[in-house]
């Protein structure tokens, strides 16, 4: 399994350790000093530094939608807090509105922007060497997964202030990343990237509902592989949020209690769905709406994320096994549907699923996949695409829920060809 670590960690803090370099080399007088020039970046020495920026822009985002996505989408439910690491009122109701603050959509428009042109500028400082570059195959895997989480996660589609478009082009976006991107790694020898650009592909051509591509890419994939967002405890921004906002430190803002993932949890005992309880502390930090009346619920705290720096999943192998079954079941054939399904449930020792038609296997499909990719920032985007292709079957009864972020209004006010 592989987890990509430690270059994230300090890339703000390596961008500016090679611009004291270049001050200390030269005589300049620095009128400004801030951040670095642009030209400053245009060396080989520099490059890796300019992608590992882009990655940690990544990690902000998913961070951000992958607490409040699962909030709107029900993989957890609201404890208590509004306010900092909370889930606000508009929230807990389901509705992710375009005023509700603007940190989703900026967050995700520049992870999207810092990995495409690093990709630009790897290629522009390199010539014809990049196309074997490890550099330039890891920008352009973080530009394949920001622009699947902008898609997955995002009602509309906006490029550097252009006008509204479907989302779906971002999918079309991801997709010419991570064919680049397997390219590249490959031609590196890198089969890490290699794997993981062709995990996201696949993923991205699920959404698209290009079912044979997808599997063609899912079947290269083993089972085992995963590639991993990590978080560090160098500041909040890079705690992994979900863990921080019901770690008890002091919050308790969500909890899994009255989440369809609750009760199937106390069922199966299913490892994929851990959380757990306090003997002392047993209520959230404040009072929601349950049953129609305001008042503090029970805090389980969910337990997949056990500490600030634990990684969230950008792709699975198991994820790739879904991926065939959703396929199968597309083209009627239940039976290797659920072949694919219970490989992984076969695997951890779980009963396997059965269903006795194509929407009762639809349903089993739905659910499997709310299980393996729970708080993983992925489920709207399911539920989204579901709706679109009229998939059978029932997953969580998000009726008057939203499905996907709205774009902000800040883009809406200051983006002069956007129009409603």
């Amino acid at each position: 399994m592989t987890t990509p670590v430690s270059p994230l960690r300090n890339a703000p803090r390596a961008l500016t350790l090679f611009s004291l370099l270049l001050l200390a080399a030269c005589e300049l007088k620095v009128t400004n000093p801030g951040p670095v020039q642009a030209d400053f970046l245009n060396t080989p020495s520099a490059l890796s530094s300019v992608v590992n920026g882009a990655g940690r822009d990544l990690s902000e985002a998913l961070n951000w939608t992958a607490y409040t996505g699962a909030a709107v989408a029900l993989e957890l439910f609201p404890a208590g807090s509004t306010g900092a690491f909370g889930i606000s009122v508009q929230q807990q109701s389901g509705k992710l509105l375009d005023s509700d603050g603007n940190n989703w959509w900026n967050l995700a428009q520049r992870a999207r922007w810092t990995a495409e042109q690093s990709a630009i500028r790897i290629k522009s400082v390199l010539g014809a060497d990049a196309s074997k570059n490890r550099t330039l195959a890891q920008s352009l895997v973080w530009a394949g997964y920001a622009n699947r989480h902008l898609g997955e996660n995002f009602c509309e589609g906006v490029i550097d202030g252009g006008a509204k478009q479907p989302s779906t082009v971002y999918f079309e976006r991801a997709e010419a990343s991570f064919t680049e991107a397997i390219a590249v790694a490959t031609a590196a020898s890198d089969a890490t990237l290699a794997s993981a650009a062709t995990a996201g592909r696949a993923s991205v051509r699920l959404a698209r509902n290009n079912l044979p591509g997808a599997v063609a890419d899912a079947s290269t994939v083993a089972s085992t592989f995963a590639y991993r967002m990590p978080y560090f405890q160098n500041d909040d921004s890079q705690y992994n949020r979900v863990y921080w906002a019901s770690a008890n430190q002091p919050y308790r803002a969500h909890t899994v209690f009255n989440t369809f993932y609750e009760s199937y949890r106390r069922t199966t005992r299913d490892p994929r769905v851990p959380y757990d309880s306090s003997l002392t502390v047993l209520l959230g930090d404040g009072a929601v709406t349950y049953n129609g009346v305001s008042q503090r619920v029970r805090w389980y705290f969910q337990t997949k994320y056990p500490t600030l720096t634990s990684p969230i999943n950008l792709s699975t192998g198991w994820e790739m096994r879904l991926i065939e079954a959703e396929a199968k079941l597309a083209s009627g054939d239940v039976a290797g549907a659920l072949t694919s399904m219970n490989l992984r449930r076969t695997a951890l020792s779980l009963a396997p699923l059965t269903a006795s038609n194509i929407t009762d296997a639809w349903s089993a499909l739905k659910r499997e996949r709310g299980i393996e990719l729970w708080i993983e920032s992925r489920r709207l985007g399911d539920l989204r695409r579901w709706v679109a292709f009229s998939r059978p079957g029932t997953a969580e009864d998000v009726t008057g829920r939203d499905l996907c972020f709205a774009t902000a209004l800040s883009e809406k006010q200051s983006n002069p060809n956007y129009v409603p």
